[in-house]
């Protein structure tokens, strides 16, 4: 084959897969911020096995006992700030109230445009952590734990999703997507972890088990 011709070939090639590549970039979805990574299977294992075990009590709980959606800048709560980062092209008002957008839920895989349809689930429950020592704690103390951006502990996941698990440990909830147990494990751990609130027997054993595949 003549020089120019396989010359030619090669620069329609190029330009072929140039236009692939920038079709494929324009119809790809928008990166979405979510919860902050939880901490590697290997290491959520490790942590585990140094949680203390011990049976629960609720007694003397009240939701009311851990503040929360405090203001975390400007007239934004921590509501806000955790809807604006886990959904996609999010406009707020001036009241910092999310006007439109997308929100994925990694619990159940649902896409939601109104931000009535989210909640924002303490991944460990308040009452999961007032049963495992948060009883002790100080309020400001539980206050950080109940609006906690830093570690994976809250995240928006649909309505009623959330209201499905309430505050049941992993013994007995977990999310309906499979490959989402994972994460969910990691960070549940890793909190408990950080808090240094204790774990149930059937709890841990739950976890053990989710943990073993992560």
């Amino acid at each position: 084959m003549p020089r120019f011709y396989a010359r030619r070939r090669l620069n329609v090639a190029a330009a072929a897969t140039a236009l692939i590549s920038s079709v494929a970039l324009f119809n790809a979805p928008t990166a979405t911020a979510a919860l902050p990574t939880p901490v590697s299977g290997a290491t959520a294992r490790s942590y585990l096995a140094t949680l203390t075990v011990t049976a629960e009590d609720r007694t003397g709980y009240n939701r009311d006992l851990f503040p929360h959606w405090i203001t975390q800048s400007g007239t934004c709560n921590t509501r806000e700030v955790v809807l604006k980062r886990d959904g996609s092209d999010v406009q707020q008002d001036s009241s910092c109230a999310a006007t439109s957008g997308s929100w994925y839920s990694p619990y159940d895989g649902a896409t939601w445009t109104a931000a009535s349809d989210l909640d924002i689930d303490h991944l460990v429950p308040l009452a999961e952590a007032w049963d495992s020592g948060a009883d002790s704690w100080t309020t400001s103390r539980r206050q950080s734990f109940a609006n906690d951006l830093t570690r994976p502990q809250l995240i928006a996941v649909t309505d009623n999703v959330n209201q499905a698990k309430g505050d049941q440990d992993p013994a007995t909830w977990m999310p309906s997507r499979t490959a989402y147990r994972c994460t969910y494990a990691r960070a549940w751990v890793q909190v408990k972890y950080y808090y240094g609130l204790s774990v149930d027997s059937a709890e841990k054993s739950a976890l053990q088990n989710h943990l073993a595949s992560c």
